[in-house]
């Protein structure tokens, strides 16, 4: 009865689609990440990137953090920092839901919101490294973040489809969860195919992105990705809207992007057990126009 809110991270759900998929020959699943306490797959990561600092002393209670975050990595580091009584920044575009922003300074945040979207972000939190003495994580180079999701996230797939998988569908935005499950998965059975899920030509969609090479994650390995799939965010909006409505799922627009794709490929297999990532909960998008 020792468990404390950290060992609540992981182990989330998998469940069957009961109405989306329609292809009898096919089973496809949805990986609930939603279900973390900090309510995202994120927490993952963010738990293995502050513990990993803290054990090789990379930081501690004094030091300065900072990091750049479009939402979920930034709700699970300020609640992970609470945990361990540590201060950090996080820098997020200034379109970003105010749900996000509450939660974040919840948990006893500073948010800095910037008006030149992530990039804009990314670039403010490295001249404050550079610059003011000041620590970032760095999701999108930091192998602890891909590491979480080899230690944890591709295991318990194995495990609840008792080997069984044959597709992993994940959107693609710092990449960490793609590169860390497909790193793991492969290694129990290469030819399970990983399929990414990225945004059409000047779609937007919160959480999937298709980066300019100069920001492009320095975690990110293409040949650890089978198969990309892009979805609009009409698409992405729609699947969103649908999960919710025929399954139950309440979920954000990245979600609904990994479900339209994760259906496009379903829709042409004869057989499989295909893994879909929901990254996390639909309730803090509900004071946007996704569910109306």
């Amino acid at each position: 009865m020792n468990k404390t809110l950290i060992d609540q991270i992981g182990n989330t759900p998998i469940v069957k689609s009961i109405a989306l998929n329609t292809n009898p020959n096919v089973s496809l699943y949805f990986k609930l990440e939603g279900n973390n306490p900090g309510g995202s797959v994120k927490d993952r990561a963010a738990y293995n990137m502050i513990k990993s600092a803290l054990d090789s002393k990379r930081i501690d209670a004094n030091s300065k953090l900072i990091e750049a975050t479009s939402g979920n990595t930034g709700i699970a580091l300020a609640m992970i920092c609470s945990v361990f009584k540590l201060n950090i920044e996080l820098v997020m575009p200034e379109t970003a839901t105010k749900e996000r922003v509450q939660t974040m300074r919840a948990y006893g945040a500073k948010v800095t919101l910037h008006p030149d979207g992530i990039e804009g972000a990314r670039d403010y939190a490295t001249h404050k490294v550079e610059n003011e003495g000041y620590f970032s994580f760095n999701q999108f180079a930091n192998n602890d973040n891909w590491k979480a999701h080899y230690k944890t996230t591709g295991p318990e797939i194995w495990r609840d489809t008792e080997g069984t998988i044959t597709h992993f569908v994940s959107s693609m935005g710092t990449t960490g969860t793609i590169m860390g499950t497909s790193t793991f998965l492969k290694e129990q059975n290469a030819d399970i195919k990983i399929v990414g899920v990225q945004p059409t030509d000047g779609s937007k969609i919160p959480g999937i992105r298709k980066w300019p090479l100069e920001y492009l994650p320095k975690i990110f390995d293409a040949s650890k990705v089978d198969q990309t799939i892009e979805v609009s965010k009409d698409e992405a909006v729609e699947m969103t809207r649908r999960l919710a409505k025929d399954e139950g799922i309440l979920a954000g627009m990245s979600s609904g992007g990994a479900t339209a794709a994760a259906l496009k490929l379903v829709k042409d297999l004869k057989s499989g057990i295909v893994v879909c990532i929901i990254c996390d909960r639909g309730d803090r998008y509900l004071s946007s126009d996704l569910f109306e």
